[in-house]
């Protein structure tokens, strides 16, 4: 009988941690394929359950990769002024916008930035993270600790090193930038 409860057990454990681990895998859709996300829920609560919303909602899709330096990063998410579907897009600004949710408090954690990190992008301010994130191109370890690292690449970094760079003398600022298709 305890050889069977044991069983159980690990049969359940073993399912109920599958398909939580699947609750925190997401595909970002782009025109050159699609990117496999792990999100980390036990180090960035907040930023993880936002990032779901809005993804959920449909925001994203439509979004503009807009600031894009090489060897750095991939910045995106602005979904007031940086989605191309939008009456309200406008590429000049994309990046100064979020969604009409309310900021986030930071998360800072001890993951490092590495090629392929997700994390939360930012004003001065700490606590002001809402809906723009990006991925890095590798390692940038001078942003650990002060920006919210909430999720990886982990299938895909060959399509998100075929993101449309910017221009390297106007911070990166992308004419014609590639966009988020879907983000489920």
């Amino acid at each position: 009988m305890n050889k069977f409860i044991l069983k159980f057990l690990i049969l359940f454990f073993i399912l109920t941690n599958n398909i939580i681990a699947e609750e925190n895998i997401m595909i970002l859709k782009l025109k050159d394929g699609d990117i496999k996300i792990e999100l980390f829920e036990d180090k960035a609560p907040n930023h993880v359950k936002r990032i779901k919303q809005l993804a959920q909602e449909g925001k994203y899709n439509g979004v503009v990769f807009h600031r894009v330096i090489d060897g750095f990063m991939a910045q995106t998410g602005d979904v007031k002024f940086g989605n191309s579907s939008n009456d309200d897009y406008n590429l000049s600004r994309a990046g100064m916008g979020g969604s009409d949710l309310p900021d986030l408090k930071e998360e800072f954690n001890d993951l490092p930035h590495l090629r392929g990190t997700l994390s939360m992008a930012r004003s001065q301010d700490p606590n002001s993270a809402n809906s723009q994130f990006f991925i890095c191109f590798k390692a940038a370890p001078f942003l650990d600790r002060q920006y919210t690292v909430f999720g990886k690449v982990i299938e895909g970094m060959d399509i998100v090193d075929k993101i449309k760079r910017g221009d390297e003398n106007n911070n990166g600022s992308v004419s014609e930038p590639d966009k988020i298709i879907n983000f489920e």
